[in-house]
């Protein structure tokens, strides 16, 4: 049998109120001046100065770099560690989203390796032990609070790099839902498919085992009953901590299983276009998991079933359609674009996209093999 490996954060702490812990726990794991890796939203809006405030109240120093842009790029991540090195920071913070921890990452990653981030790019690459790190998050979708993946766009070749090393998983994650209330619609909306995304994805992954299985199902289904419920009503604390859980478990499943050609197209789309990778992600999901299907049709039964639809009486292939249906009626409730032709998507990138594709690092688990010319096909149906 295979041998599977399993990474999740030491500590995890999920629930209303945990926000005031960040101090303690970086206290706890030796930090003393810290780095706050945050957007510009979140500087504008105060919640960055909030946890500031949070962890010079334990007795630490903290100074705020608000440089993450969405789809971080290696320039920001140049920015941030030239902020590292001019106030002497020991320790790190992230709060934010995916683009947040992402950055952070690849701070910390060369804080603690030295080099450029685009030496990291592909599995276990780094040599060091990580800087003291604890992600703080603001949004339930990308999970990378909790993951081992970091994701940097290299300006140069516009290609979104998958940097996956066990060694950037924060130490500890926090996911205070009472950060996420604030979320509109349209951003609650994207990351929420973008979870749905890498569950979907773990659970037919050519690496999956019963751990991320477990995950992956559950996340599906809360997913699926609260994703609704939290972009109609984003004070609704109930939902919006279910999507804490679900995001979460979904993270826990890709982290472990990976993912797929969903992931390693949308990268592309962000690489080229700057766009929204949770967007990005739901426009390609029924796409590619019809693709899927052939491969993996049992698989998608039980994504039906966890989406609380009924296939009795239905062929397992018949039931399979069921699921990529149900993830196409959700994505529209939500308000998801109904193809990348409504993001200014052209034609004439797909080839190029489609390569970079091949070459992406999440495509290797996908369940069905794909030349490069189904690859520039997928991309057109989604159009």
């Amino acid at each position: 049998m295979a041998v599977s490996a399993y990474f999740i954060p030491t500590v995890n702490l999920i629930g209303a109120g945990t926000v005031n812990e960040v101090g303690e726990k970086i206290k706890v794991l030796g930090g003393k001046k810290v780095l706050i890796v945050t957007d510009a939203m979140l500087a504008k809006f105060g919640m960055a100065d909030r946890v500031k405030g949070i962890i010079e109240a334990s007795g630490l120093e903290a100074v705020i770099f608000d440089g993450a842009e969405p789809n971080p790029t290696d320039l920001n991540v140049a920015a941030g560690l030239k902020a590292w090195k001019k106030h002497k920071c020991d320790s790190l913070v992230s709060l934010g989203g995916g683009s947040s921890h992402d950055c952070a990452k690849g701070v910390g990653l060369l804080a603690s390796n030295g080099g450029n981030i685009k030496d990291y790019e592909g599995v276990d690459v780094s040599k060091n032990e990580f800087v003291p790190y604890v992600a703080l998050n603001t949004t339930a979708g990308t999970a990378s609070e909790m993951t081992r993946f970091c994701i940097i766009t290299d300006t140069s070749r516009k290609v979104k790099m998958a940097i996956i090393d066990w060694r950037v998983t924060a130490k500890v994650s926090i996911n205070d839902p009472e950060l996420m209330a604030g979320m509109p619609p349209s951003l609650t909306a994207a990351t929420g498919m973008d979870a749905l995304t890498h569950a979907v994805e773990a659970y037919v992954s050519t690496i999956a085992n019963p751990l991320t299985d477990s995950a992956a199902l559950m996340a599906i289904k809360l997913v699926a009953e609260y994703l609704p419920k939290a972009v109609a009503n984003g004070t609704d604390m109930v939902s919006r901590e279910k999507m804490a859980y679900a995001q979460f478990l979904a993270g826990m499943a890709f982290n472990n299983a990976s993912l797929g050609y969903v992931h390693a197209m949308a990268h592309q789309l962000g690489g080229f276009y700057n766009l929204p990778h949770g967007v990005c992600n739901a426009i390609l999901l029924p796409v590619v998991s019809q693709f899927n299907l052939l491969a993996k049709a049992d698989r998608f039964r039980d994504i039906a079933v966890a989406m609380g639809e009924c296939v009795d009486g239905l062929s397992v292939n018949d039931a399979g359609q069921v699921a990529i249906e149900a993830i196409k009626t959700l994505s529209k409730a939500v308000g998801i674009p109904d193809g990348l032709s409504k993001l200014n998507v052209k034609e004439v990138d797909f080839e190029v996209m489609a390569k970079n594709a091949k070459l992406d690092a999440c495509q290797l688990t996908n369940p069905r093999l794909a030349t490069l010319e189904q690859v520039i096909e997928l991309f057109r149906k989604a159009m």
